[in-house]
């Protein structure tokens, strides 16, 4: 697989959470053939940039291009919902190394001043729920709950512990959360590609169904959000009290629905 030509100038970013947003596991392919058309559409018709913003890491991205029968690859990927790759000409993804750099400097030094708090999080959450606490490299901090209503209640109990320390955030997909910076998530990295292209937050096209994806569909980020059909009820009221689009189909067909309805095509 390789990624699409580049247009000579860029006018539009178009960023797509990957599990449950494009890839629905039950379906054969993953991923409708008919996005990728569509996509191939958006570089011809509108020069537009695409590509995926996910929670997994990278050498899960690239296991999931291969499941889902990617014809060829995004412009760019956010991993782990801050590190951004770029494709060279022959498929190899690349760091974006200052940004990375950056991102990994201030989240270790945000973890070491916060070892106390987090400790103490750990240990209420450990007295008062079922959860697994996860400490994997590059992740010092996360939890996976049994249930989503127990992960609602740990989540609004992290709400209030964590209240004296607002850089420190955490993103959550269902029944696993991760801690990390305020400063970099979904969000802010789709800033930061969307200026590597030169393009403003109007101009970026941003759609996901789940918990970690609010701080990217927001028009600080982009300034045209959609959601699935199949999305948390979190993702559509955030979707629908911003005035963007609530797809009535769900998955890669929802996906395909919200950028008709942005780009008339």
């Amino acid at each position: 697989m390789k990624p699409l030509q580049l247009p000579a100038t860029a006018s539009a970013v178009l960023s797509f959470d990957f599990d449950g947003t494009l890839h629905d596991p039950s379906a054969q392919p993953p991923v409708w053939a008919d996005f990728f058309v569509l996509i191939q559409q958006l570089r011809t018709e509108k020069n537009a940039i695409w590509g995926i913003n996910t929670g997994r890491s990278m050498p899960q991205v690239i296991d999931g291009f291969i499941e889902s029968r990617f014809p060829f690859l995004p412009d760019f990927v956010v991993a782990r919902e801050r590190e951004i790759y770029f494709p060279n000409p022959l498929g190899r993804y690349l760091p974006h190394t200052e940004w990375n750099k950056k991102c990994e400097k201030e989240i270790r030094r945000l973890f070491k001043k916060s070892r106390k708090l987090l400790d103490s999080i750990r240990k209420d959450i450990e007295e008062h729920t079922g959860a697994q606490w996860v400490e994997t490299s590059g992740d010092p901090a996360g939890l996976i709950s049994r249930t989503d209503e127990e992960m609602d209640w740990i989540e609004q109990r992290i709400r209030n512990l964590a209240a004296e320390n607002p850089k420190l955030s955490w993103q959550r997909n269902s029944i696993y959360l991760r801690f990390g910076h305020l400063d970099f998530q979904k969000g802010s990295s789709l800033t930061e590609v969307a200026s590597n292209f030169k393009i403003a937050a109007p101009q970026c096209f941003a759609i996901g169904d789940s918990h970690n994806d609010l701080a990217m569909l927001d028009s600080t980020h982009a300034g045209m959000i959609a959601c699935p059909g199949n999305s948390v009820e979190a993702i559509k009221t955030k979707v629908l009290a911003s005035g963007g689009f609530l797809a009535k189909a769900d998955h890669s067909a929802g996906a395909i629905e919200a950028l008709r309805h942005y780009f008339h095509v």
